[in-house]
């Protein structure tokens, strides 16, 4: 064989094992998975979680009626799809009683359907750390402060938030 026919050899060789390599292919890249849940579908989720067991003590503090009053005017406005007037109505209130834990979670609410998931977990810290340890209020904040995590991809901090929520349901007393 001469020179010319190694060259050309080669040269068909090497196209030959290109052209194979050019079949085979990389395993398809795993699409990201998207959270398509809605800021309405957390707050459900929030209110599941939370729900009120008969059994259980739940209290409330009394409030200055001027407060009540914006409490009641901005679970009117969420009711008609005005959020920010909700907002709005609840940060007054809470300009009056910074340290009230039904308020603060009231507004991590509607920061939850704003879908304003950092403050929405800020105002339940808030409101876990000023209040009941137990009960649904309890519940609630924890149950905030999961899907905020979730709504930001932050699965295993929403797990960490997902496992206190048990430790907020205290049994009843049992009378004998």
């Amino acid at each position: 064989m001469n020179t010319k026919s190694l060259i050309r050899y080669a040269l068909v060789a090497a196209a030959a094992s290109l052209s194979l390599a050019g079949c085979i292919s990389a395993p398809p890249a795993k699409p990201a998975i998207v959270d398509t849940t809605t800021p309405a579908q957390r707050l459900a989720a929030v209110d599941a979680i939370a729900g009120v067991d008969d059994t259980e003590l739940s209290v409330q503090p009394l409030r200055d009626a001027q407060v009540d009053d914006l409490r009641q005017a901005a679970i009117a406005k969420r009711k008609a799809g005005d959020l920010a007037g909700a907002a709005e109505a609840l940060n007054e209130a809470l300009l009056q009683v910074t340290d009230d834990p039904g308020i603060l979670q009231e507004r991590a609410d509607v920061a939850l359907l704003q879908a304003d998931w950092q403050r929405a977990e800020t105002l339940a810290k808030k409101a876990l750390d000023l209040g009941s340890r137990t009960g649904p209020l309890c519940r609630r904040h924890w149950a905030t402060i999961e899907q905020s995590r979730l709504a930001r991809a932050e699965k295993e901090n929403a797990v960490s938030a997902h496992a206190q929520i048990e430790g907020c349901t205290v049994p009843g007393i049992k009378r004998f």
